[in-house]
């Protein structure tokens, strides 16, 4: 009869432990010390964290835009000067006041004039010399009325001017005749009336109803 031999068991070691499970738990160990040591140095660099960052705001406010306007700068193209006002032909002209001061009818374009051509002598100017006082100061600043004494000696202008109490108006001094010949004046009393545009509307006589009203016409158009 053939006997069997009973295999031999291997002896545990101290501890009830085998050598393979106690390399496993060295390994096991080694890892998880290593991983440990890992994460504390990240921590160490990263520190904590801040607040969330808003993208908007920190980009520039003319970032991804080549149209934007750096700050400090104005938009928009230079204001365009206005045009000079056009000087008609009719006031392309100059003189000198009973004061003896310079005048430029060019100064006055723009808007409607009236021209009284008188002598200090006429009678029918000293009538008119009322209405003109009169009406002169009201519409000066839209239709100004602008003497122009011819015919006489200037102490007998500056007298008439004094008497009719014209002090308020423009009176120029033409004993040379020089606008009345450029006007083709004839007579007197003659008023010349020249609209916005620098167009003679009336030339002759008129009397203080007819000059009032006129003048008020053009002042309602001047505005």
């Amino acid at each position: 009869m053939r006997l069997f031999r009973r295999p031999s068991r291997r002896r545990a070691a101290p501890g009830g432990r085998s050598p393979r499970r106690r390399r496993a738990g060295t390994a096991a160990a080694l890892v998880a010390a290593l991983s440990a040591a890992l994460l504390g140095a990240a921590s160490c660099a990263v520190g904590p964290p801040g607040p969330p960052v808003d993208a908007a705001a920190a980009a520039p406010a003319d970032a991804g835009d080549p149209t934007a306007t750096p700050a400090g700068t104005t938009t928009g193209a230079p204001p365009t000067p206005a045009a000079p006002t056009r000087v008609p032909e009719s006031l392309r002209f100059t003189g000198t006041t009973l004061d003896g001061k310079p005048f430029a009818a060019a100064d006055l374009a723009g808007g409607p004039v009236v021209l009284w051509f008188w002598a200090p002598w006429c009678a029918t100017c000293a009538s008119q010399a009322w209405t003109v006082a009169e009406i002169a100061p009201q519409y000066r600043d839209r239709v100004p009325i602008v003497g122009v004494a011819g015919l006489g000696q200037r102490t007998a202008m500056r007298d008439f001017v004094t008497e009719f109490e014209l002090g308020g108006t423009l009176q120029l001094d033409d004993r040379a005749g020089t606008l009345w010949r450029r006007f083709e004046v004839v007579e007197q009393s003659t008023f010349l009336i020249i609209d916005r545009d620098g167009k003679v509307i009336h030339q002759g006589f008129l009397d203080g109803e007819d000059l009032t009203r006129r003048v008020a016409a053009l002042a309602a158009q001047a505005g």
